[in-house]
């Protein structure tokens, strides 16, 4: 059996993928840990970006000369790109549909599917203390369709105390018959925790549609629909390297009606649509598993930093800070609040030392935190050298 690879096996591998980022290797002063805003984009996305503005760009299924071809097919290919990225094992079965990114998915699916699959009685689970993407499209449908004399009941989805994590024995204990949709996250965009989505199908049954927001999964750890038995995918492209206003709709197609997007479809983000392939297959050969596991190491280090300095909050679960810990680990995402200094204040400070970083409340849901903090979110091009850097300066402010 082939040992596990370790931080230093994996540093030359991590220092040939920094150098293919132009705006990171450009600014060495700086250290971008905000990616999962919005992540940096490699020179093969940039150059696939200036290859099709400047060889083939024309609008899609709307003319029979080359340019217009190749962008069709640009477009088709990139579709099934997707469902390979994700591990689709059945294709024929499924849908890929581009949109603006997870937001706009989600509210697709709210629009378009949701309202002609939910009767009178129904009941969906919302996750009222994740982004707000993942919570007002199912709010919106409820009332939608309370208008028009159909009520359907919203259960919140029940979390752990103190952890962030969903209570799936909990859920069990809500859900019935009568649960149709269940919204959920797969990667916790505050605490930074694997929600453990496979322990949701085992609460609500084997009936009930599952959407997953998978907006900081995808591009930064390894995706499976083949083995996550969810009904919807949604992701940003923006945040899986790609740019921004690119993102896609996986639809497996095995319960309820089919999804289609509802309307006159329109020209679409042809370009994003050819950064988005370049992004993934840049990630397949970089390999989201390395990926994962470095930013799992840096996030590591940086927690097990934090616990020592007493003037710091880490949110989440406690369980998942150490190094040797029995439960899952931070996926790239760690956040922090100074006991004494307001989180918008350093966020400011730490950008004064070349840190940049969130800080506010990360668009989470009215059950989520109350108060500000500080977010600093991992991708390949960080180093253990801008951990210990921050982890100085955070030291410095105790």
């Amino acid at each position: 059996m082939t040992a596990p690879l370790t931080r230093e096996d994996l540093r030359p591998w991590q220092r040939a993928l920094r150098a293919q980022f132009p705006i990171v290797t450009g600014h060495p002063e700086l250290a971008y840990l905000d990616s999962a805003a919005t992540a940096q984009k490699p020179q093969a996305v940039l150059d696939a970006v200036h290859t099709y503005l400047t060889t083939s760009n024309a609008n899609s299924a709307r003319g029979t000369y080359t340019w217009a071809n190749r962008t069709t097919e640009l477009v088709e290919r990139t579709r099934e790109r997707v469902a390979r990225f994700l591990g689709d094992r059945r294709p024929e079965r499924s849908t890929v549909h581009f949109t603006s990114g997870t937001t706009e998915g989600l509210r697709t699916i709210g629009r378009d599917w949701l309202p002609g699959f939910l009767r009178d009685g129904d009941e969906i689970v919302v996750p009222v203390a994740d982004h707000q993407a993942n919570i007002v499209p199912w709010l919106e449908v409820q009332r939608l369709l309370a208008r028009e004399g159909v009520h359907v009941r919203v259960v919140p989805m029940p979390y752990q105390s103190g952890s962030g994590d969903y209570d799936h024995r909990a859920l069990a204990e809500r859900a019935g018959p009568r649960t149709r949709f269940v919204a959920v996250t797969h990667v916790h965009h505050v605490y930074g925790g694997d929600m453990n989505v496979h322990r949701i199908r085992e609460a609500v049954g084997p009936d009930a549609v599952i959407c997953l927001d998978a907006a900081q999964s995808v591009g930064h750890l390894p995706v499976s629909v083949a083995e996550l038995d969810v009904d919807f995918v949604v992701f940003s492209g923006h945040k899986a390297l790609a740019l921004p206003g690119s993102g896609a709709v996986w639809a497996r197609q095995a319960r309820g009606p089919a999804f289609v997007p509802g309307g006159w479809s329109g020209t679409p983000n042809t370009v994003g649509i050819a950064s988005l392939e370049a992004a993934l297959d840049w990630l397949d050969a970089a390999g989201p598993d390395r990926i994962e596991r470095w930013t799992a190491d840096l996030s590591t280090r940086l927690t097990e930093g934090l616990r020592r300095l007493d003037a710091y909050e880490i949110l989440g679960c406690p369980l998942s800070l150490a190094a040797g810990t029995t439960v899952q680990r931070r996926r790239g995402i760690v956040t922090l609040r100074h006991h004494a200094i307001d989180s918008g204040d350093l966020g400011f400070i730490l950008f004064s030392h070349g840190f940049m970083v969130r800080s506010d409340h990360h668009c989470q849901g009215d059950a989520g935190e109350k108060t500000g903090s500080v977010r600093v979110s991992l991708h390949v091009y960080n180093t253990v050298e801008e951990i210990d850097r921050l982890l100085s300066v955070l030291a410095s402010l105790s």
